[in-house]
């Protein structure tokens, strides 16, 4: 059966470019970058390449940059890594439970957590966040995109709003990384965290931008690795593929690919409104990655849209992947005031680099006719039609 993956946000093909720089780094280049010997130092050589493209996507210094494991470790290190007992943290209602759940355990540790609204496109207002400011206050924590809907938040006027408090600002920019420009001198912040798997580079990598300067205590603790940031031996082969997908992100920013980008993503959008009645684009008119879709089919679940669509070769999401098997509906969607009905019947598409404009054409034309079949079984359907006749 042929099959088109548009699950992109929840992780992405590596690029054949990637898995072709990594590969010597298995088999050949194997060794620990910590050895002064030749295998080690040829290692050493490919870390700090690695650092120096990946801060060339974020427009930041080599030195600034930390490689984790990933965005939950990389959102965990920013929290944790500052905060202590008796401060108090400012995010908001539509972080990744990377965020929300570390500052659910910083309450137990004594740290007052407040949590800013967003209005109905899923948009912080700085002027909340600015309000929500106290003496105490050491940090505000807002992501760059979210990762269901894709909207992108005002984040160089939080930054600005954070240093004139003299709090620091982190942001998790996991979905933002390789589909927008970062900058992040632009932007702001003390701390900004990335995922590899995001941006077409392998599962278990990723990195924080730490700002010079700020004193960030570690979650590990063991050898002098990343500065004494983050102990443990550099994964050396993933670290490789996080800064050759960094590369290729900044050539691909700086072509016309998030236009093409963005242009399949509309018509994907276009398509499904004109085909399928009763549904609607949930953050339509916020600014969003070019690559994020997410769109309300009345009178359905879900969950049994994405088994459905699954068996007819097209991968989605209805939510967060991490998140999936959850009774709870999006709790992103209704701090946007989505019912819950309604933020269980919302479908993710979430495109990718390889995904080309034959993906979109085969996801059309598959999207109406489960629609139609699920409601065919919908209650609520049938009783509508019988009210509407």
């Amino acid at each position: 059966m042929h099959r088109v993956y548009l699950d992109n946000n929840s992780t992405t093909p590596l690029l054949p470019e990637v898995l072709e720089a990594m590969r010597p780094y298995f088999l050949e280049k194997f060794g620990n970058a910590s050895s002064i010997h030749q295998q080690g130092q040829q290692a050493r050589k490919a870390v700090e390449e690695a650092r120096e493209s990946v801060a060339e996507l974020l427009g930041a210094r080599p030195v600034e940059i930390v490689f984790t494991s990933g965005g939950t470790e990389g959102d965990n290190l920013g929290v944790f890594g500052l905060v202590r007992t008796g401060d108090h943290v400012i995010t908001s209602t539509i972080e990744h439970h990377a965020v929300l759940n570390a500052c659910k355990r910083l309450q137990d540790r004594g740290v007052e957590v407040t949590l800013v609204a967003v209005d109905g496109n899923g948009l912080v207002t700085p002027e909340d966040v600015k309000a929500a400011i106290r003496p105490n206050t050491k940090l505000i924590s807002i992501m760059m995109a979210n990762n269901e809907t894709g909207v992108i938040e005002p984040v160089e006027r939080i930054g600005r709003l954070a240093a004139e408090a003299d709090v620091y600002f982190h942001t998790d920019a996991v979905q933002a990384a390789g589909k927008i420009p970062i900058d992040v001198n632009r932007i702001g912040c003390d701390l900004l965290t990335i995922s590899g798997h995001k941006m077409h580079a392998p599962q278990g990598t990723g990195a924080v931008y730490v700002r010079k300067g700020t004193l960030l205590e570690p979650m590990l603790y063991g050898g002098r690795h990343e500065r004494s940031r983050r102990a443990g031996t550099e994964n050396l082969p993933g670290i490789v593929g996080l800064g050759k997908a960094a590369e290729l992100a900044r050539v691909w920013l700086q072509s016309d690919g998030p236009s093409q980008m963005c242009q399949m993503r509309d018509r994907l959008e276009q398509g499904i409104l004109a085909r399928v009645p009763d549904v609607c684009v949930n953050s339509g008119g916020a600014p969003r990655t070019p690559n994020t879709s997410n769109i309300v089919f009345d009178f359905i679940e879900g969950e049994a849209m994405v088994i459905a669509l699954d068996l007819k070769g097209v991968a989605v999401s209805s939510g967060a992947a991490c998140s999936s098997g959850a009774v709870e509906p999006s709790h992103v969607l209704t701090a946007m005031g989505l019912s819950s009905d309604r933020a269980r019947a919302s479908i993710r598409f979430s495109l990718g680099k390889q995904t080309t404009a034959e993906d979109v054409d085969f996801a059309l034309e598959r999207v109406p006719e489960v629609v139609a079949r699920l409601r065919e079984l919908s209650p609520l359907w049938q009783k509508r039609e019988v009210v509407s006749s």
